[in-house]
């Protein structure tokens, strides 16, 4: 059942962080300071809707590679529900589909309750002082062949040219997040 994101405040700032990588390493809110601009994706491994954009992801943070963007994709699903969601199945699924974004595993799903997160995918688009500038879909269309908006690129863009983004909210649409009891 498809879960729609509401309306959130922006301009909040980001909260600090502390989020395991599959990579690996431990990420904290200042290891992107050098960013001009910070993209959140809250995603996860077994959701249709996530796997339908997962190319797209990978294609923008690969857009942005030289620019100073960094893209980060968050899984925080309970795992004991949802074990293709572990963390281990997280690296798997990161190196079978080569994702040229960081993917990081909220645990205590603090960091997705701090950011107002409600689904799967949905994005959060800070800007250099790590204020919200946009939230919700990465473009316009599940299908990919018919995309008429590219969202996520278009604030981007702006951002990175000093300019407000074209818009700020969209509706995000996907699979719940699977919250623990």
């Amino acid at each position: 059942m498809a879960t729609q994101s509401q309306e959130i405040q922006l301009m909040t700032d980001l909260p600090n962080f502390e989020l395991q990588g599959v990579d690996g390493k431990t990420y904290r809110l200042e290891d992107f300071d050098s960013s001009k601009v910070l993209v959140v994706g809250i995603t996860c491994n077994h959701c249709p809707y996530v796997q339908a954009y997962e190319e797209r992801i990978s294609a923008l943070a690969s857009k942005y590679k030289e620019a100073p963007v960094s893209v980060l994709c968050v899984n925080s699903n309970d795992a004991v529900a949802y074990p293709d969601d572990a963390f281990d199945r997280m690296k798997e699924r990161a190196k079978e589909k080569a994702f040229s974004f960081l993917y990081l595993r909220d645990e205590t799903q603090s960091f997705a309750k701090s950011i107002g997160a409600a689904c799967t995918p949905e994005f959060f688009v800070y800007d250099s002082t790590r204020k919200l500038r946009y939230h919700g879909r990465l473009d316009d269309q599940q299908d990919p062949k018919l995309v008429k908006r590219h969202y996520l690129d278009e604030v981007i863009s702006s951002l990175l040219e000093g300019q407000d983004p074209p818009f700020s909210q969209t509706s995000a649409i996907g699979c719940s997040i699977k919250w623990k009891n």
